[in-house]
């Protein structure tokens, strides 16, 4: 069995509970855009969870060993698509306040682990 490596980030919704529903229909079970789910898979993403608490999101990635960010930004840069996916999600999100320019997802530390 091939070893998983795991990724963590936080991202903010626009404090709107009209939209923050709305987000979560779009990430409900068979609503995600297929090609979506696709990129992420084709990118060395073998499982993604994404949390909600208020306004505030956790995104948990497992990736296997063909996974690099630089891949997967390039590969995401390159799809009409997923252009297309992040553009409508920015309607919902915002970046957190110590994100860098253009910035939605932040990576988390790690301080605890079992």
């Amino acid at each position: 069995m091939n070893a998983t490596r795991r990724f963590c980030y936080a991202c903010d919704l626009v404090h709107d509970s009209n939209l923050i529903q709305e987000y979560k229909q779009y990430h409900s079970e068979g609503k995600a855009w297929p090609e979506i789910t696709d990129s992420i898979k084709a990118a060395g993403i073998v499982d993604m969870e994404i949390y909600l608490v208020e306004n505030r999101l956790f995104m948990i990635m497992e990736v296997d060993e063909t996974f690099t960010l630089e891949r997967k930004k390039k590969m995401d840069r390159e799809n009409p698509k997923v252009q297309e996916w992040e553009d409508l999600m920015w309607k919902f999100q915002q970046a957190l306040p110590s994100a860098k320019n253009g910035e939605k997802w932040v990576p988390t530390e790690l301080i605890f682990q079992l």
